[in-house]
């Protein structure tokens, strides 16, 4: 927390000036029942000689395992000229560029940052980010109700591989709103959606929405569901993981017309793994719906003597313009993660790119040969992967994590406590951050952790 400088007596004139005895007088609208009396689970207040030692031993932890986890939360090399830069006060301190005048570099890089995610999405006009890639979907479904006006559903279908934890937080953002979020069954042989369902659908859907890669790692059928839901009068809604568009179709081009929407996490593009955070929600669509779409866009024009410039447009849109009537609440957005993905891909390009995407989905293929050659360990699904793949074991995987931990090898999310028609599933992950011998090194751990009896 950043340290306060008033003294209790520049506290107490502020408050004389205002008309009140006391801070608490500034809240005397919350009733007194919702007051929280005490707060039993937090533990005494620690020094800052103190919580600088917890943060140094916390931050300790986090040292030296090799992490194949995934999952949504990637693991990627990024060059030392991303933070370098994003770091800058110009950038780090930024806030919300209302002043277009003043504002014309933070601008100008969201700009940037627009034009480069519409390239890689295939679709018209892009935000600058929402909070979250699950956030984003929740936002992504609510928008697609606004957009589709012809549909009086209220009904979100999900495709079997759209991540069940996006799923969770959509619900309790849109639930609210009136909104219902169902699922096609997984088949699980192949680890994608179950078309034959698609014709047993009683009430079509405001909107579908398909991850692709799924959260599984496999392929959907994209064309066919995109197709099907147009057919039936819904809206697709694409969930990506931005790395991999470096290397498969964009949703913009998926089955005769594209997807409506694309949304998704920006983790992977510059963004650190940071014990949980930050991250910050992609967002792109097509143009005749753009009215419908929430957060910021930014917009090149001309000046009165004919120089380029950008400005925030369509504002209309926002809260602090039409307050309740706008599209979201969004507001201070993951500004800072913007400039740092925008830099990433800058870097990179479209080559790089897509070298990290090959690289990423040669090593997790490598991976899953050595772990399916150990006894007791076999690939779940037949359907071709990008970089994260679906083993299955001979016994809970919870304990097999357990020990694979205590040899510093993170080695996967348990999929039982989600897909437990999946049995002893656990989802692996590899990315161009990890060698030979790294993917040796798990390898050698979870052939010693299976030669015991399960």
């Amino acid at each position: 927390m950043p340290f306060i400088p008033h003294t209790d007596d520049e506290v107490e004139a502020m408050l004389g000036a205002i008309g009140a005895k006391k801070i608490d007088d500034l809240f005397d609208e919350i009733p007194r029942e919702l007051l929280i009396k005490d707060l039993d689970g937090v533990p005494d207040a620690l020094s800052e000689q103190e919580i600088s030692r917890l943060m140094r031993t916390r931050a300790a932890l986090d040292r030296g395992a090799r992490c194949f986890i995934g999952a949504g939360a990637y693991e990627h090399h990024i060059p030392a000229a991303v933070w370098d830069i994003a770091t800058r006060g110009e950038f780090y301190s930024a806030y919300t560029p209302y002043q277009a005048e003043a504002s014309q570099g933070t601008l100008q890089t969201i700009y940037e940052f627009q034009s480069m995610m519409t390239s890689l999405t295939g679709l018209d006009v892009s935000n600058a980010s929402l909070y979250d890639g699950a956030s984003g979907l929740a936002e992504a479904a609510l928008m697609a109700v606004r957009a589709n006006r012809k549909s009086k559903s209220r009904r979100i279908l999900l495709a079997a591989g759209v991540n069940k934890l996006y799923q969770k937080v959509a619900t309790a953002i849109a639930g609210s709103q009136g909104l219902s979020f169902d699922r096609l069954p997984l088949n699980t042989r192949t680890g994608s959606s179950d078309l034959d369902a698609l014709n047993n659908q009683v009430e079509p859907p405001v909107a579908v929405v398909i991850q692709q890669p799924s959260f599984l790692g496999v392929y959907e059928q994209v064309d066919a569901i995109t197709d099907w839901a147009h057919s039936n009068g819904a809206l697709v809604i694409a969930v990506i993981n931005p790395t991999s568009l470096a290397v498969l179709r964009p949703p913009g081009k998926w089955g005769e017309t594209g997807a409506d929407i694309a949304c998704g996490e920006g983790q992977p593009f510059g963004v650190p793994l940071s014990s949980g955070g930050p991250y910050f929600g992609i967002m792109t669509c097509k143009e005749d719906i753009v009215r419908q779409m929430p957060g910021r866009i930014v917009g090149r024009t001309t000046d009165l003597d004919g120089n380029p410039g950008f400005t925030l447009t369509l504002q209309a849109r926002e809260q602090h313009i039409r307050r309740s009537k706008a599209t979201s609440n969004i507001c201070t957005n993951q500004g800072l993660m913007v400039t740092a993905a925008t830099i990433y891909m800058s870097l990179l390009g479209h080559e790089g790119l897509r070298r990290v995407a090959l690289a990423s989905q040669q090593q997790t293929a490598k991976l899953l040969e050595l772990l399916t050659a150990i006894d007791g360990v076999e690939r779940a699904f037949s359907s071709p992967h990008f970089h994260e793949a679906v083993i299955r074991l001979d016994r809970p995987v919870g304990p097999v994590l357990e020990s694979l931990a205590v040899q510093d090898i993170l080695g996967g999310f348990d999929l039982s406590t989600v897909y437990p028609e999946l049995g002893n599933a656990l989802l692996i992950c590899a990315t161009e951050t990890k060698n030979d011998e790294d993917l040796e090194a798990y390898a050698t751990a979870l052939r010693d952790v299976m030669s015991a009896p399960a």
